[in-house]
């Protein structure tokens, strides 16, 4: 055997850096290193291996007199995967200009990944350019490389082109594309792509159940969430740790804490993840009692907690009002389990202290907060104080956002609120005035409602819908029902104030978004059945009380998913106690 091929045999079981130095010290004394193979070889393993080194892959990469493509290639990887991605796209410009190496499917691939990462929108539509230029625009790797590179800059629709132009696409290339759209938070069009799946007749497997999954918690899918079960089962990925958390979390976002458990206790193997997912679904769902009871069981399993553990807990003691307890894991967070808490954490014990009518106590805990300048603790506390009608320290919660350049039309609807709730009518006329004078804007209301195993969305005073004419006709007996067991419309702050809530600035005749989702719910599903709706803002006060006797009236259940909590009305009375 040469000593060439002795020195390529051992750097095939190379596992080191020291050891790879001493190989590298035989190549210089055996002189081989100018060996094309052996330095290859030598740079590969230093910028890929977790046990090399990207200084020394430079080292060595620079004394190679005319690198091949798979030596660039090692290169611009490593750094692509580096905390320093922009020299990967340096190293495939110089690349282009040594005029030796041609790039390949890895090439594309390593610099796409460093494009994603810098967010080099330019870049990659350049690199885009010369795909084509040199006829890799058919590569079925290097084209879902690209569609995950432009996603990462953003271009979402450029990416569905790249995706729907691809001549060939394989399992790797639908998942990345239900992967970009789930992560950049296109839930509904990350569904979508999952029937174009089942038109060709595409397979799936552990990495598609779980974008799947994550797009149907989000917009509360949960048809299509079962069916993704089912087939889970089927094909023996339930088994799968991974899609495991994610069916606990589909299904305790959807409002089935039951099924949540189901999945959880049939689980073998569990995680950190597996845990936080049942504490954080019985925390949002308002059960302190219930994130506590399994905050206890993980201790007792040997699992550490984290971060998100402590958020989970701190959110189920906030909504069921378990003062003592919150104050108590917040404090031992750090005193047992040395986790700092972050501003989330803060933001729990202000909504805590706030919820429970402690507001001086809010007041101070953002004091003394290491992120006082947060406008969402300011927000939090600004919240309290509607639930409690504390115009004082309302207008100091506001006069912070005000000088932290973070106030927005909800921050002026909220005190709009505590000043109705105070009887200030110069209070409301100033929020009104300052909200027309410096046209502020509203975040747009919407509510997702899955009838079937399709998702229909709507926005305040809906007519897009094909069904509108119906819908709103439903509407209207359902309000007339409702108000047979005492529904009155929340008019005194439209009237006094020109404002509803968050959701939008318009009349006392407007239909809420939730209300015309409640009447498309009732009148497309079975009576009995449950109804779920996911809203992206807070319920306000008149879909509140709608709600409630809309529950009654039609014996039903209905599960509202709004941007702070789980609401479960039945018969009349909701789950939060009309606390939220």
């Amino acid at each position: 055997m040469s000593k060439s091929d002795t020195i390529l045999k051992l750097l095939q079981g190379c596992n080191s850096l020291q050891r790879l130095q001493k190989i590298h010290a035989h190549v210089i004394t055996n002189g081989l290193q100018h060996h094309p193979a052996i330095s290859t070889k030598l740079v590969h393993f230093c910028a890929v291996s977790v046990s090399g080194s990207l200084s020394y892959a430079q080292l060595l990469f620079h004394h190679i007199d005319n690198p091949q493509t798979q030596a660039w290639n090692s290169i611009i990887r490593g750094f692509a995967n580096s905390p320093s991605p922009l020299q990967s796209i340096l190293y495939y410009n110089d690349m282009f200009s040594s005029l030796v190496s041609r790039p390949d499917t890895f090439t594309f691939s390593f610099v796409l990944k460093a494009c994603e990462r810098v967010k080099a929108e330019n870049k990659c539509r350049e690199v885009h350019g010369t795909i084509i230029r040199c006829g890799y625009e058919r590569d079925v790797v290097v084209c879902t490389n690209l569609v995950r590179s432009y996603v990462g800059n953003g271009f979402i629709g450029v990416a569905k082109k790249v995706f729907d132009d691809m001549s060939e696409k394989d399992l790797v290339s639908w998942n990345s594309m239900i992967s970009c759209y789930s992560q950049a938070g296109f839930h509904y069009e990350a569904l979508k792509v999952y029937d174009e799946m089942k038109n060709e007749n595409v397979g799936l497997d552990g990495f598609t159940l779980v974008g799947l999954l994550s797009s149907c918690a989000h917009v509360g899918a949960l048809n299509v969430g079962v069916n993704l079960h089912r087939i889970a089962c089927e094909e023996g990925f339930v088994k799968n740790v991974y899609v495991g958390n994610a069916l606990i979390d589909m299904y305790a976002k959807c409002g089935c804490l039951d099924d949540a458990f189901c999945v959880f206790d049939s689980m073998q193997k569990r995680d950190v993840f597996t845990w936080n997912s049942m504490i954080v679904g019985y925390g949002v769902h308002g059960h302190g009692d219930g994130a506590i009871s399994f905050f206890r069981q993980m201790l007792m399993a040997g699992v550490q907690p984290n971060s998100i553990t402590f958020l989970g807990l701190l959110c189920g003691c906030s909504h069921q009002g378990l003062v003592e307890e919150g104050v108590e894991y917040f404090h031992m967070m750090n005193t047992e389990f040395n986790l700092k808490p972050g501003i989330k954490h803060y933001g729990c014990m202000v909504d805590l202290f706030g919820r429970a009518g402690k507001l001086e106590k809010a007041l101070d805990m953002i004091r003394t907060s290491p992120s006082q300048d947060d406008p969402v603790l300011w927000r939090t506390l600004l919240g309290s104080c509607k639930i409690h009608k504390n115009v004082k320290i309302g207008e100091i919660a506001m006069r912070n956002l005000v000088q932290l350049g973070a106030s927005n039309a909800g921050d002026y609807i909220l005190l709009a609120a505590i000043y109705a709730g105070a009887k200030d009518t110069d209070g409301i006329a100033k929020m009104r005035k300052l909200i027309k004078s410096q046209g502020i804007k509203t975040t747009p209301g919407w509510s997702w409602i899955e009838v079937g195993d399709q998702i229909h969305k709507f926005v305040v005073d809906d007519k897009s819908h094909p069904d509108f004419v119906e819908i709103y006709h439903k509407l209207r007996e359902v309000i007339s029902q409702a108000a047979l067991l005492g529904y009155v419309p929340e008019e005194s702050l439209i009237s006094e104030a020109g404002l509803i809530t968050e959701e939008c600035l318009e009349t006392s005749t407007s239909y809420h978004s939730e209300k015309l989702a409640i009447a498309f719910g009732l009148a497309r599903t079975p009576k009995g059945t449950s109804i779920r709706i996911v809203k992206n803002l807070r319920v306000c006060k008149d879909c509140h009380s709608f709600t409630k006797y809309v529950s009654k009236a039609f014996n039903r259940e209905i599960i509202v998913r709004d941007r702070v909590r789980f609401h479960h009305f039945k018969g009349g009375v909701c789950s939060c106690k009309d606390y939220w």
